[in-house]
């Protein structure tokens, strides 16, 4: 690799660790939701947002990096 490619795969490989750590981040605000930990609708309105928040998060953690990964991957021909 040349140094423009590794630098590109830096960039990549940090913006694909914040999109995990950001999906930690949602699930763990969704279950302090959920648990009453702070309120902002009242309790049977925090605990679908909670839920909401934590879906989106694992979406975050588990599916978002490989999507990436798979539209930055390198092409075969090369």
């Amino acid at each position: 690799m040349t140094r423009p490619d590794d630098a590109l795969a830096k960039k990549r490989f940090f913006a694909m660790t914040i999109m995990r750590l950001m999906g930690v981040a949602f699930i763990a605000i969704g279950f302090i939701l959920i648990s009453g930990g702070f309120t902002l609708a009242g309790q049977p309105t925090d605990r679908w947002i909670g839920a909401a928040i934590v879906l989106i998060g694992a979406f975050d953690f588990a599916v978002m990096p490989l999507l990436l990964a798979r539209r930055w991957r390198s092409p075969k021909d090369l």
